[in-house]
């Protein structure tokens, strides 16, 4: 009763709100086909990635996806046709594009939200924290997704599945990742490459370790030159003093690595004279869902070439 009383406050506070059930209402469309025969008992109860503990009384129906990582999870396990709310990042899979938008990443609509009717709300962590909480007190159950490495995308998928009443087919998921991945580390070289990735120009940021992306460079055999934690500025004279055998730059809706080679004391990079310089899909490096596999190929395609 709490939920519906939140849902009437809110849709009764916002005009605009009523505008936004009807594309919901039409957003289902054709989802990834499906395995997985186990289905879950509800309710279920879960430890999410904040260290909450969730309860889901019954099989959601209308899910809202407040990051495009866990919109590809719950494409992935087959179950599309159930979300009715994403945020305007989301570009993957290609039928998001009809389904209702709830405001975007950083800042989500609550009155979207709420118009959208939804049972369960997948958010993530960071700065999602405070709509998380937002949404609890009003009543919604918002499940924290946050991995920050491989294995806990895996752990997340699973933890998606057994939430959505997906089990089985998260562990097919799972299954085929793990399987993916021992393919393509089969083929490489025994000793890492050293590498440096870009996620942004002007100034220029890179990704060091206890970082997913840094997680992704290690499973693809590679060697971040950056020790430094997390996400972190980089001056020009620590990249040439660091001078990695690979340039790795990520190209997306907010970094677009253009002529990276005729930048202003780039020429002296053992990278640039070697035209080992590299743009990666930001999509499958950055968000952390099924596809950071493919990432993990591109990455090991450019420190490893000849392996492939």
């Amino acid at each position: 009763m709490k939920a519906r009383r939140w849902y009437r406050a809110i849709l009764a506070a916002a005009v605009a709100a009523a505008l936004v059930v009807a594309p919901a209402g039409c957003a289902k469309k054709k989802a990834a086909d499906g395995g997985g025969k186990q289905q879950a008992a509800f309710p279920v109860t879960i430890t999410d990635d904040a260290g909450r503990t969730v309860t889901i009384e019954k099989k959601p129906e209308r899910i809202v996806s407040l990051a495009p990582a866990n919109t590809e999870i719950v494409y992935a396990l087959g179950a599309l046709d159930r979300v009715v709310g994403v945020t305007t990042f989301d570009d993957y899979p290609p039928e998001v594009a009809s389904i209702a938008r709830v405001g975007d990443f950083m800042t989500p609509n609550m009155e979207a939200i709420a118009a959208a009717r939804p049972d369960l709300v997948l958010a993530t962590g960071g700065v999602q924290a405070e709509t998380i909480a937002k949404l609890e007190d009003a009543g919604a159950v918002v499940l924290a997704v946050d991995p920050q490495s491989l294995a806990e995308v895996y752990a997340a998928i699973e933890m998606v599945g057994k939430a959505i009443g997906e089990p089985g087919k998260a562990a097919e998921v799972v299954q085929g990742m793990k399987d993916e991945l021992e393919t393509i580390q089969s083929v490489l070289d025994a000793a890492p490459v050293r590498c440096f990735i870009e996620i942004a120009q002007e100034p220029l940021y890179t990704a060091g370790s206890g970082t997913f992306i840094n997680d992704l460079i290690d499973q693809a055999g590679g060697e971040n030159v950056v020790t430094q934690q997390g996400y972190v500025a980089y001056s020009l004279e620590q990249l040439l003093k660091d001078d990695p055998e690979v340039y790795l730059a990520t190209k997306g809706s907010m970094s677009d690595p253009a002529g990276i080679e005729k930048r202003p004391g780039y020429s002296a990079l053992s990278a640039v004279k070697a035209k080992r310089v590299f743009v990666l899909d930001d999509n499958l490096v950055s968000r952390p869902g099924p596809r950071c596999i493919q990432g993990i190929r591109q990455i090991a395609e450019a420190l490893h070439p000849d392996a492939f």
